[in-house]
């Protein structure tokens, strides 16, 4: 009876299905309006608050169990959030990303039970080399999510831009994704390998991953 009353209160996101419809047949999809504009300046103004509150710290290769720093892989400085002591930015921000997982769950049945996001700033001149979302002790990242929150005046020239490596027909192929503010990424994390080119100025997002199990 639950399930009857679950199909007849569902109701179709245009948003979503266009999501969902990207990652079956391309394992990525770009969305520059997954958040408004006001939103995207409420989170911008908390990333950079957190920062000059001196929380961030150097983001490190590998899960919590083979964590170690090497800046010649990557350089960005992170600052973890907690939905449990989100500010008033943050909190739309998850009840956004959790209006999502339940659409996945409900409609493809995904089985994301858990999810993890930072902050992440890179500075002039870093960048994170090739590398897959993935660990050898740990295969629960299911989707890999990056929301940009850069100034409205991000050009081209300022770098960073995100590069997935796709397979056409056989082929390696280089999607370049350039960072503009509001711009929402998602990949699947166990198959699209990436990289983030060196900056020119310096780079915000938020950066984080919906998992199974």
């Amino acid at each position: 009876m639950n399930q009857i009353f679950e199909a007849l209160d569902f109701v179709e996101n245009p948003l979503y299905e266009q999501i969902i419809e990207d990652i079956a047949k391309q394992k990525f999809t770009i969305i520059d309006d997954f958040f408004s504009t006001e939103e995207v300046d409420a989170l911008r103004a908390s990333i950079l608050d957190k920062y000059e509150e001196d929380a961030f710290k150097k983001a490190a290769i590998g899960n919590k169990f083979e964590e170690v720093i090497v800046k010649s892989i990557r350089g960005d400085v992170i600052l973890w959030i907690e939905e449990a002591r989100a500010n008033a930015a943050e909190t739309l921000f998850f009840n956004k990303i959790n209006d999502l997982v339940g659409y996945l769950n409900k409609t493809c049945f995904l089985g994301i039970l858990h999810k993890e996001f930072h902050y992440a700033i890179y500075p002039k001149s870093t960048y994170y080399k090739r590398h897959l979302d993935t660990f050898k002790n740990d295969d629960r990242r299911k989707l890999s999510f990056v929301c940009y929150l850069n100034h409205e005046d991000w050009q081209p020239e300022n770098g960073g831009e995100l590069v997935l490596y796709l397979d056409d027909n056989g082929q390696e192929v280089e999607k370049a994704i350039y960072p503009f503010p509001g711009r929402v990424v998602i990949f699947e994390s166990q198959i699209l390998e990436h990289e983030v080119k060196p900056v020119n100025t310096k780079r915000l997002s938020i950066t984080g991953w919906l998992k199974t199990r």
